[in-house]
This record gives C-alpha cells, structure tokens and sequence, in this order.
C-alpha cells in the first residue's frame, strides 16, 4: 500500500473506532477495507452494519466507490431495497449490499474516505 493509502486506512480507524478492521492491499498500492461495526437508523431491521470498500491507490484523488454493507441488510417497512441500494453483491468474499453514491465534483483536499463512508452512512440512516 502506498503512504496516502496507509494515511487514509489511519483515518477511517480513528474517525470510526472499529472493533473489526480488516484491510486487503490491492497490487497497486490500494486496499480494500471492511469495518464495523457501526449503528444503522431506525429505518432498518439490523441495528448495525459493517461498511467497507475499495481505497484506489490515487487516494486523496480518487472517489472510494461504491460502499458496500452487511448483505441481510433490510427496511423494517418491509421495502424492498432499490438503486441506488441493491442487494446480491459480493465483497472481500462477504454477501454485500452496494450503495452506490458517488461524489461528483468532491475537492480532494477535504474528502477524505473517512469522511465518504461517513457521508454515506449518514445518506444510508437518512432513507
């Protein structure tokens, strides 16, 4: 993994205080991370999820897209989940859901991939 890489996995553990933290180097100074677990609002049956996706080696340039969450992830309303939530995705061998919410646009000096998972999160418990 290259330093911004390294710096950005350093980040998301602080900002998030994971009590699992698995992380994947890619072969090109990149990693695939997965963490959790992290509280779900009350539009969900699960009270938590893991998050996790793929950190590009061009960090801080490149966008940390899509996110990936727990697979059994389900609406209390009963709801089925539809883009840009869809389920049957696999990632790091997990059965995931995607949420797909790229960031088009972002100043790479302020969004941080700790602050996209934490964006996402917030745009996830907001549905």
């Amino acid at each position: 993994m290259n330093a911004q890489v390294e710096k950005a996995l350093e980040e998301i553990r602080a900002r998030f205080s994971p009590e699992e933290f698995v992380v994947e180097p890619d072969e090109q100074g990149g990693a695939r991370v997965r963490f959790g677990p992290v509280a779900l609002g009350p539009s969900f049956v699960q009270e938590t999820t893991w998050l996790a996706g793929h950190l590009p080696p061009q960090i801080p340039y490149a966008d940390v897209y899509p996110i990936f969450v727990r697979g059994d992830l389900a609406r209390k309303d009963g709801a089925v989940l539809t883009a840009p939530v869809t389920p049957n995705h696999t990632f790091m061998g997990q059965l995931s859901v995607q949420v797909s919410r790229r960031s088009n646009g972002r100043d790479p000096t302020v969004e941080t991939p700790a602050l996209k998972f934490a964006k996402v999160l917030a745009w996830l418990n907001s549905q």
